[in-house]
């Protein structure tokens, strides 16, 4: 088999991404939706990253997480958008071998990343409701900093883990793609080889990300409720919700789309672009305009902003 796999590799130099399967009218239409979608993800992710470096009143934990959040955000979804708005003109629609490589694996970096770092938020946000007089002592700068580098270190090795094993397969089957960017589970279906290692790993990878980052995050929050509900105040319960709704709203689109995209049982290719859709382009969409309409320290950062500089 590792012949096979040789010969196949020198072979196969470039892939097809099918992308949507509607009407060619339609592919404007789509390119011009991707390209606001990704305007919006551009121009909402930096502002983020920039408001939060130039306020010093945002230099905390929470925006320090917040910035990380935009940053990754807004390459995971680079590393999709603009090559899936290029095949919408194209009448090839191809995608070179080290190019299908280099996406996959940014790819899989930054979502898997993005997960650990959410959980992160979900602990600094238990931190600082139910122990605020602790808050400082325990959330340093270095813990924050040992956080992220956690996060980014889990989303570099399971992506050299699972780009590794993905990319030993024989592609003989076929060489299109049918999805808008290579991902490891439409790879699989074009490929001729035995997939058990790789659906050991890649459910190996999905236990150890997966299950977790949401017991993180389902422990802290039912920390979380419990606290607020003992706050007598209706408006403290409310300011204690308000910081914590943006966070629970960005966990459950992202958490709902991958566990549908790769939990499930693929059998549904075409609901499984729509589900991509939601953690490549929605969500790095929303999230600077849900962590930015519902919160008040950076509706003020911005306008303060924007006063300094008219012509933004």
């Amino acid at each position: 088999m590792s012949d096979r796999g040789t010969n196949n590799h020198s072979e196969v130099t470039d892939f097809i991404l099918v992308g949507f399967r509607v009407r060619s009218e339609l592919h404007i239409l789509l390119f011009l939706l991707f390209l606001l979608v990704y305007a919006m993800i551009l121009l909402g992710n930096v502002g983020m990253m920039t408001i939060i470096m130039t306020d010093p009143r945002l230099n905390t934990p929470m925006y320090f997480f917040l910035g990380n959040l935009s940053f990754i955000d807004l390459f995971y979804s680079s590393v999709i958008a603009p090559k899936a708005m290029i095949n919408f003109w194209s009448e090839s629609k191809s995608i070179s071998f080290a190019g299908c490589v280099t996406q996959l694996f940014l790819f899989a970096l930054f979502i898997v990343a993005e997960a650990f770092l959410l959980a992160a938020m979900a602990y600094d946000r238990f931190i600082a409701i139910c122990n605020p007089l602790l808050y400082s002592v325990q959330m340093t700068a270095r813990l924050c900093m040992q956080l992220v580098a956690g996060s980014y270190l889990c989303g570099s090795v399971s992506s050299i883990l699972l780009t590794s094993v993905t990319f030993t397969l024989s592609f003989c089957a076929s060489r299109a793609i049918d999805h808008f960017y290579c991902d490891y589970r439409p790879l699989q279906r074009i490929s001729c080889s035995d997939l058990y290692f790789l659906k050991v790993v890649s459910f190996f990878l999905c236990s150890i990300i997966i299950l977790p980052t949401i017991i993180v995050i389902i422990v802290s929050y039912m920390y979380i409720v419990s606290t607020v509900l003992k706050i007598r105040s209706t408006e403290g319960r409310k300011k204690a919700f308000s910081t914590c709704s943006s966070h629970l709203g960005v966990v459950s689109v992202l958490y709902g789309a991958v566990i549908f995209m790769y939990v499930i049982p693929d059998r549904f290719p075409e609901l499984s672009k729509v589900a991509s859709l939601c953690y490549t382009l929605v969500t790095p969409m929303l999230n600077p305009l849900i962590y930015s309409l519902r919160n008040k320290d950076v509706k003020e950062a911005l306008k303060k902003l924007l006063k300094k500089n008219p012509i933004l």
